[in-house]
Formats: C-alpha cells, structure tokens, sequence
C-alpha cells in the first residue's frame, strides 16, 4: 500500500516576466500563466482557502 502524500506547507512563489506570470512550487514545480489565468487562479486559491480554514475551524491566514 502506497502512503498518501502529505499537504505542502511550503508556498509557491510568484514572479511577473515578460508580461506573463511564473509560479515556482516545491519539487521544482513550475507553472506559468497568462496575467488574467493569475488572477482567476489566485482569487479561486484565497477562496479554497477560506473555506478549508473554516472546516478545520481555523481561520485562514492573511498576509
């Protein structure tokens, strides 16, 4: 039987270049996106968020 991998704890971070937005995870995980692609991504993550804090009767972190 396969563990189930653990939740990232660590964040990604984000970085304008040549009008596009790259997005660097843990692992090497590596994205980029379109500015428009960004801000749905990141308004639907702060939502997720939101909801998965009050599931665990926390409250999302704010920085």
């Amino acid at each position: 039987m396969i563990a189930p991998q653990q939740p990232e704890s660590t964040p990604g971070v984000a970085t304008a270049e040549q009008g596009l937005v790259m997005l660097d995870g843990p692992d090497g995980v590596a994205v980029s996106m379109t500015p428009e692609a960004a801000d749905l991504t990141g308004r639907s993550l702060i939502e997720a968020a939101k909801i998965a804090a009050s599931q665990h009767g926390g409250e999302a972190e704010s920085s």
